[in-house]
């Protein structure tokens, strides 16, 4: 059993659409992370609210009225060690709202459809190896 010291957090997963969180949580999976996941950003501040995690990837647009901006502010808020740790994924590049979100919180994205090996080198890049 390994101690806790030496166990890797998880990453969080925020994505609505089924087939696309599989996709990812499989690439990551497979490539040494561990990841949980939340359907919208509500329920993923409600899993930040209870867990500790290395980094947050969310969707910028979920179902339920918050977006992965509010999530972003929710980390800034409350916890900020983790505001430099997230990545956004998003189809939606065209909207305005969109693109002010990406551009007010500085945090990077990639646009859907992506690659898993473009995922896994931005996902190094912003969370470092997995081990």
């Amino acid at each position: 059993m390994s101690s806790p010291a030496t166990e890797r957090l998880p990453l969080l997963l925020i994505e609505d659409e089924r087939a696309v969180m599989d996709f990812i949580r499989i690439a990551l999976e497979r490539n040494g992370y561990t990841c949980k996941t939340a359907n919208s950003a509500i329920e993923g501040i409600k899993v930040l609210e209870s867990g500790q995690f290395i980094g947050v990837i969310s969707d910028m647009r979920t179902p339920g009225g918050a977006t992965g901006a509010d999530v972003h502010a929710w980390i800034a808020a409350h916890r900020p060690e983790l505001k430099n740790k997230m990545l956004f994924i998003t189809g939606d590049t065209v909207n305005e709202d969109t693109l002010k979100a990406l551009s007010d919180t500085g945090v990077p994205y990639i646009e859907k459809p992506f690659r898993v090996r473009e995922l896994l080198r931005v996902v190094e890049e912003i969370f470092g190896r997995a081990q």
